[in-house]
């Protein structure tokens, strides 16, 4: 008898996901309006990342300061843009 078990491992989508399934186009246009945060995440991370195994200069602590302010200013743009739809092209 063989018994096989499920791979603990295997990718399962989430609720509501469906693995043979592109996306819509709406949720290309969610993330779409999400880019500016999430390269503003990745930015903020890469300097992280860089800073884990040597000594902070002032030039670094810039460097971080300047990529956590890319990311407040993102996401307040995307907030502000989900608040006020009317405002398209980039008008804040």
């Amino acid at each position: 008898m063989s018994h096989t078990h499920p791979d603990p491992w295997a990718e399962t989508p989430g609720p509501g996901l469906h693995p043979d399934r592109e996306p819509t186009e709406a949720e290309l246009a969610a993330i779409e309006r999400e880019m500016p945060v999430i390269r503003a995440e990745v930015e903020l991370l890469d300097v992280r990342i860089a800073l884990l195994d040597r000594q902070v200069y002032p030039i670094d602590a810039k460097r971080f300061r300047r990529a956590q302010r890319r990311l407040m200013v993102a996401r307040a743009r995307v907030s502000n843009r989900a608040q006020c739809p009317a405002l398209v092209g980039g008008a804040l």
